[in-house]
Order: C-alpha cells, then structure tokens, then sequence
C-alpha cells in the first residue's frame, strides 16, 4: 500500500497562523500595487473609503493651508509629468485643477492655459486648444509659447489667413525663431491650394448649374411633367424653370443614374419596371426618349426570368401600364410608342425623376384583380 505524501514540517501538524495584513500567496503581486508605496501609477480618481492611504497622502499634498499659488504650481508639475508620460487626458485635468485655484498670477495661469492647450492638441481638441492659447495670450501677450500653440491650431483648423497672422505676431517679438518661419510657410501654401481648390470648386458649380438650366429647358420643351416632392409630403406639379430644381426630382437609385442630355441633345432617363404580380422589377439605366417600349422588352425578355415558373412574361405577351395615381386611373401603353410619347401623355407626372411603368401578362387573373375598383383606360 503507497504511503500517503508527506508534506514539509511535522505530519499532521496544524499550519502556522498568517500574521495580520500578510499578503495573500495567490494574489500578491496584485495587493502589493494597490499600496502607496509600489504603485506604478496613480488612479484617476481617488475613493476615501476604499483607499484611505492614497486619500490621506492626498490631503497632505494637498493642504488647505497652502496658497492657492503654490496649489496651481503643484497641478501644473503634476500636469507636466502626465505630458511627458504622453497621458494627455489627465495632463489636461491636472491644468484644469491648477487654473481653478485662481492663483491671481497672470504668468502662472498663462502657463497653464499653454500647457493644457499642448494637452488638448496632441488629443485632436483644436478648437478647446485655440481657446486656451487665445486666453493665455490676453494674460500675456508676449508669451511665444501661447502664440506658437495658437498659430498650430488655426492651421489644424484650416484658419490659414489667422495662422499666418499669429506668425507675424510671434516675429514681431522674437524674429529669430524660426518655428514660425516654417509655420507660416506651411500656411501660407496651404492658403494657396485651399484658395486654388476654391476656384476649381466654383468653376465646377458653375458649369453643372449651367448643363442643369439646360437640362431644365429640354424637359419644359417637350411639355414633360414633373412631380416634386418637397419635405412637407405634398407633391407639387411644376413645369417652370424657376421652380424646378434637379436636386428635388433627381432618382436616388444604387446606380446614382439620372436624366440626362446625351450628344446629339436627346433626352435619357432611368425608368422603372414593375411586376407586381410577382413583386419584381428593372431597372433601365439610360432609356433614350426615342426608343421604343417594345425595343426594350426584346432585350429583357430574351431570356425568361427566374420568378416566371409560368412561362407567360414573353415579349409579345405583355400589357404595360402607367397609374394615375391622383385619379386612381390606369393608362395602357402602347409598347409600339417611344417614352418621350408616353411622357408628353397629359397625365403622365414623372415622379423624383424616375419614370415608372407597370408590366402585366396579358389577360392574367391578377391584373384583373389588380384593376378592380379603378378605371383603366384601355388603347
């Protein structure tokens, strides 16, 4: 029979009792960081209750007693050695702290505001940036450091005209630091290409509102009517040029296709097919005002679609249709007619700039259901 194993000391003995406050063997090195002494760092924020130490050195550190001056240099220290650590965040709230002391010297706050602007820089914060070098210049007008802060933060901002102007401010004092030679450099060729880009972007503008007034006046050439749809959901019919804007009929499809003037000046336009019978459509990109419907279906239907298990969508077997929808009236359409004929129809309001066309099987049990309670118009 084994023998059982036997552990150090005398067997059967009971384990000697662990002193008061000993550190648990699992979870030393854990009880051992949460001790003043050997913390690598300092928390955030700090919880009396939980860590009556941290909160007693704290009170000492900071002693009501001291000067609200010697508090404000003692946040901007602590400030300072978070910025060398790169912990911009609590550099940030360790200035803030010194700046709430309202220590009453202009120098040390103008410190401060520089300081936590560098802060909130390095974290992306430009504009609480800007704001801080703006207010450390007003309590010192020569400080460069609020003066260099404050011209990086307009160029972050895209401000180049001020950047270049806080430059100047700083070579007026000091022309021997070339930090704002090269700042005002890079400002000033930034301006360029930004003011560059400008004209470009106006030339551009010009030139599509220009196709745009050209587009309109086709469109209220061929008599076509449009349907707007403006935010209050009130369609509003319109054919004037002053009240039409692209922007408010314009197709907004995946395929981003839109109304447009081809070379020879003829109208293209995206159209939408419905089959509502088996809930499918398509989609045509760029159907030419002279093209006829039944030129179209040709193509489509070459082949049967999927969803056609009945083999009745042929292109010879098809009834199309456009709703009236204010009159809850159907119109048939002549396959044989181009779009720009079904386009000039009376009542026909092409709606966001999207033509649509129903498409049926011809004398199917749903297209008869479909048009109960409703008056079509028959060819």
């Amino acid at each position: 029979m084994a023998e059982p194993e036997q552990q150090d000391g005398v067997a059967g003995a009971p384990e000697p009792p662990r002193y008061r406050g000993a550190l648990n063997p699992d979870t030393w090195e854990q009880e051992l960081e949460a001790i003043p002494m050997f913390m690598k760092r300092c928390p955030a924020e700090i919880d009396s209750a939980r860590q009556p130490e941290l909160a007693c050195l704290q009170s000492l550190l900071f002693d009501e007693e001291r000067s609200p001056a010697e508090l404000a240099t003692m946040y901007k220290n602590e400030g300072n050695e978070y910025f060398k650590e790169k912990d911009y965040g609590r550099a940030v709230a360790a200035y803030s702290e010194g700046l709430r002391r309202r220590c009453g010297d202009a120098e040390l706050d103008a410190v401060l505001l520089t300081n936590r602007a560098a802060a909130h820089f390095h974290l992306g914060n430009y504009r609480s940036a800007l704001n801080d070098a703006i207010q450390a210049k007003k309590l010192k007008p020569t400080h460069l450091k609020a003066i260099m802060r404050g011209a990086l933060c307009h160029v972050e901002l895209k401000n180049f005209l001020e950047a270049i102007a806080w430059c100047e401010e700083g070579m007026e004092i000091d022309s021997k630091e070339k930090k704002f030679v090269e700042i005002r450099a890079k400002a000033d060729k930034l301006k360029r290409i930004q003011e560059r880009d400008a004209r470009k972007a106006k030339v551009m503008e010009s030139k599509e509102q220009c196709q745009k007034e050209i587009l309109l006046a086709a469109i209220k050439e061929r008599n076509i009517k449009l349907v707007l749809e403006p935010s209050d959901e009130e369609e509003e019919v319109s054919d004037g040029l002053a009240e039409i804007s692209l922007d408010g009929f314009h197709s907004d499809s995946a395929t981003g296709a839109k109304v447009h003037l081809d070379a020879d000046g003829n109208l293209n336009w995206p159209v939408l097919f419905l089959y509502p019978e088996h809930e499918q459509t398509d989609f045509t990109v760029a159907f030419h005002e002279n093209s006829r419907f039944i030129d179209h279906l040709m193509v489509m239907f070459a082949e049967l679609p999927p969803w056609d298990s009945e083999k009745k969508y042929l292109p010879n077997n098809l009834e199309l249709y456009f709703e009236d929808e204010e009159r809850e009236e159907m119109y048939e359409v002549n396959p044989e007619h181009t779009l720009l004929q079904v386009l000039q129809h009376e009542r026909y309001f092409v709606k966001a700039g999207t033509p649509t066309v129903l498409v049926f099987a011809k004398r199917s049990p749903f297209s008869k259901k479909y048009f109960s309670g409703k008056k079509v118009h028959r060819l």
